[in-house]
């Protein structure tokens, strides 16, 4: 009988916008593209949950590096909310909870209130999260039954914007910082207005400054796989496209080589301070900090790029 020999994993380098399909976990979904590209090193930023859609980068070799950063960025979802229900997991997978009848009110209304939770304020984490308390994750306990108490946690609302408002469905895009439970803030909007919702479907668009139209779906990714590992290997974005926030500092070939050895490096006077991304030679070196003096310090060193193998 023949013999399959599993292959050896590659050094794979970059980044991919997955647009998550429903029903699949974010680890689920790393997994799949991680066998398709047959990467050695992978791993993803701001888990969704399975019934949400959307943006969920991937991270691939020196691409991992970036994770901690976009796990900082802020976000932005296409909610659809089902006012009149709520659910004991506060989404379409949970039981109903609670029911209540949904005040008539005009779409200027509902903006009004919408736009009252625009700015920095305080929410309480649902216990269906990966929150832990006392080593055990909220969800556990929640299914055991228990209900434990949990700090407010600051968040920010930078945007919120109503889309449709049609009997008890409510649609809305929000833009919010790290940390935003979708589900509690769609409960709090829902009680504000003098009754109870829960979160019918989630949609990400956007992570940092990676936009919609970057996304690819797992269907497209599955196809470029079956036209060889090439294919899918050219549509990964290089990873200091994660960091298009931060400013960008050039620095000379000698000062590149101390920045890549860990040493800090001197760079001309700049306003900026901070975090920023670090060129040398034409290509990124990694993510320095700058100080007020004009010193360069390295916060994450990033090896040479290295081309991608592909199938012959």
């Amino acid at each position: 009988m023949a013999r399959f020999q599993k292959r050896r994993a590659e050094a794979v380098d970059g980044l991919l916008l997955l647009n998550k399909p429903p029903g699949m976990t974010s680890n689920r979904a790393l997994q799949t593209v991680r066998r398709l590209l047959n990467a050695k090193k992978a791993g993803h930023t701001g888990s969704l949950d399975p019934a949400a859609t959307g943006m969920l980068p991937l991270c691939f070799g020196e691409a991992t590096k970036v994770c901690a950063y976009l796990l900082d960025a802020d976000k932005s979802y296409r909610v659809t909310a089902r006012l009149g229900v709520a659910t004991d997991t506060g989404d379409a997978d949970g039981q109903e909870a609670q029911t209540a009848p949904v005040p008539e009110m005009s779409a200027a209304d509902w903006d009004l209130i919408l736009q009252g939770f625009v700015g920095e304020s305080t929410q309480v984490p649902p216990m269906y999260s990966a929150l832990k308390k006392d080593g055990k994750r909220l969800y556990e306990l929640a299914r055991q039954g228990e209900t434990v108490e949990r700090e407010a946690r600051p968040i920010r609302i930078d945007e919120i914007r109503l889309l449709e408002l049609a009997g008890s469905r409510l649609v809305f895009r929000v833009r919010c910082s790290k940390g935003t439970y979708v589900r509690t803030l769609v409960e709090d909007i829902a009680k504000r207005a003098g009754t109870v919702a829960h979160t019918a479907r989630l949609h990400r668009d956007a992570v940092g400054a990676f936009r919609a139209e970057g996304m690819i779906d797992l269907e497209t990714v599955e196809r470029l796989a079956s036209e060889g590992s090439g294919a899918l290997r050219e549509r990964l974005l290089p990873p200091d496209t994660a960091l298009a926030d931060m400013p960008a500092v050039a620095v000379d070939a000698a000062d590149g080589e101390r920045f890549s050895g860990g040493q800090v490096v001197d760079v001309a006077a700049s306003n900026n301070k901070g975090l920023a991304r670090v060129y040398g030679a034409g290509r990124f070196l990694g993510v320095g900090e700058l100080a007020a003096n004009g010193q360069l310090a390295p916060r994450r060193v990033f090896r040479a790029p290295r081309k991608n193998l592909v199938d012959i």
